[in-house]
């Protein structure tokens, strides 16, 4: 038996071993990388990169005075890598020639390579954060000839702004952006209208806030009927926010409370029904200082819409968050639907295009990724795999027919960008009905295909709703270009107040907001 044993132990104080050193070399790590944000580089790599990179030489007097500004710190890292200013600026860039420029981005494939790769290391690079300076300074320099002069002082155009405190930031937000007209419709009036909400949540705040709500571990759910101190206590968190007009102070959950329950599901993004999970009252228990973050940080995000973006008559909207297209006409919400967005690990950018082209009946055109990571593997399991899926080769590469089983479903809606993202249909309409909706590999499912097609094509003689119902039910592919583009946005708001006045909060899905947080103003 000690033979047995000595063998069986050895092996497991090695493994504990092991784990100690990996913990150990995991820390090492990332104490390293933060001693490298918080620790200026040296400052003559400044003129090494520009030695490097000739055709950006015209910006290195304004990239040294940035960094002169920063004491030579990152400004387009945090501890998790690239931020939030650097994939905006990145999206601005590609975008040129929507802001009516037509020009070469110097350099623009090394910046491809690096904002586009998810294998990229994420521990701060100098040189992109050099080369990200200067393409800010580029496009200032083409777009505007230069930044805008109200915004020299603290470089806070697209740049992370100097942290304050938070009670300052939140007086800042109360000052108009000069960026944003109050006149806006639709979207960009988003920046008005949580700033109203914020006004009103500090009053909240000022009295007290709410109270935590008691969580039962052994009550799985309460339903009409039911009495407990907890639905008591619901009710007076629901009272403070409005979502019901009167505290009963009653202990049943009654026909009074299901108003209330069904009015904060529907603005919190859950299945709208009268019942009450453990998940409903910890969402409740966030406290009204991290619901005024939230608000914080989104007013910040909508600073970073452009004002282009109005000049079209049609604008479609797809929040992240919420799981949600809208599309607008004339600064009016015609359409919403309930959207599937990228998995955590193929996270669906922020960035906005021209939405150009609509294809009938399409072919999946399977990614290179993809077919090496699932498709390859299934072949070598499977030879009749490719018939089986209703899929082709095409020279090197594979895709799937139309049809109705076909993973781009029955059309999909094309705005070429460099993060190749489009918007289709799916044969999963069961995804729709998960809370969860962040499924996809990185393009955007959406629940009502044929609606949005018809919405898009209704002025034009060329599409009836029939014809464009036989388009979808084709055996062969319906390539078409629309007369007029029309603009998509996809952002990442965590609050967003509807078109009744009505702030609504979603899950943080990818764990954004405090990053941008902690951008903007210290803790």
């Amino acid at each position: 038996m000690k033979k047995l044993l000595f063998p069986i132990i050895s092996f497991v104080l090695t493994f504990l071993f092991l784990i100690v050193s990996c913990k150990k070399q995991d820390k090492k790590e990332a104490e390293a990388n933060k001693v490298s944000l918080e620790t200026p580089f040296d400052s003559t790599l400044v003129k090494t990169f520009f030695v490097n990179h000739p055709k950006l030489k015209k910006y290195q007097s304004d990239v040294e005075k940035l960094y002169r500004k920063h004491q030579f710190h990152y400004v387009w890292y945090d501890e998790n890598g690239i931020n939030d200013f650097g994939n905006l600026l990145y999206d601005k860039i590609n975008n040129l020639e929507e802001e009516g420029v037509q020009v070469d981005v110097p350099y623009k494939k090394q910046l491809a390579d690096i904002y586009e790769d998810p294998d990229n290391d994420q521990k701060p690079d100098i040189d992109t954060e050099l080369l990200s300076s200067s393409l800010y300074f580029f496009y200032a320099d083409k777009v505007y000839h230069g930044i805008p002069a109200n915004k020299t002082t603290d470089l806070g155009w697209y740049l992370p702004r100097k942290k304050q405190s938070y009670v300052s930031y939140l007086d800042s937000l109360l000052i108009e952006p000069t960026l944003i007209n109050k006149d806006e419709k639709g979207v960009l009036s988003q920046y008005y209208l949580l700033k109203d909400v914020l006004q009103k949540y500090r009053q909240i705040e000022k009295k007290g806030g709410w109270k935590t709500i008691t969580i039962d571990p052994s009550v799985k759910s309460y339903k009409l009927g039911d009495s407990s101190k907890t639905i008591a206590q619901i009710r007076q968190r629901l009272f403070i926010t409005g979502d019901i007009s009167r505290d009963s102070k009653s202990n049943i959950y009654d026909a009074a409370l299901v108003d209330g329950i069904l009015k904060y599901k529907m603005r919190s993004g859950n299945t709208v029904n009268k019942l009450i999970l453990p998940e409903h009252i910890k969402d409740m228990n966030i406290s009204v200082a991290q619901r005024i973050k939230t608000l914080t940080v989104n007013m910040e995000r909508c600073r970073w819409i452009s004002n282009d973006i109005t000049k079209s008559k049609e604008l479609i909207v797809i929040n992240i968050p919420a799981y949600e297209l809208t599309y607008f006409n004339n600064g009016k919400p015609e359409l919403r639907s309930k959207v599937v967005v990228g998995k955590a690990l193929n996270k669906t950018v922020v960035f906005s295009a021209s939405m150009r082209y609509i294809a009938f009946s399409p072919y999946w055109n399977v990614p290179t990724s993809i077919l090496k990571k699932e498709i390859l593997p299934a072949i070598e399991e499977n030879e009749n795999y490719l018939a089986e899926h209703n899929m082709e080769w095409n020279g090197n590469d594979v895709r799937q027919k139309p049809g109705g089983d076909n993973s781009l479903g029955k059309v999909k809606f094309l705005f070429p960008n460099s993060n190749n993202i489009y918007l289709h249909d799916t044969p999963s309409k069961s995804l729709f009905n998960s809370e969860d909706r962040a499924f996809s590999h990185g393009c955007i499912r959406v629940a009502k295909p044929k609606d949005l097609a018809n919405i898009i094509l209704k002025n034009d003689p060329n599409w009836t709703p029939k014809k464009i119902d036989e388009a979808m039910n084709r055996d062969t592919e319906t390539m078409y270009t629309l007369k007029n583009k029309i603009p998509v946005y996809i952002g990442y708001f965590t609050s967003w107040v509807d078109d009744k006045g009505i702030v609504h909060f979603y899950e943080d899905i990818y764990n954004r907001d405090q990053r941008l947080a902690s951008l903007i103003y210290a803790k």
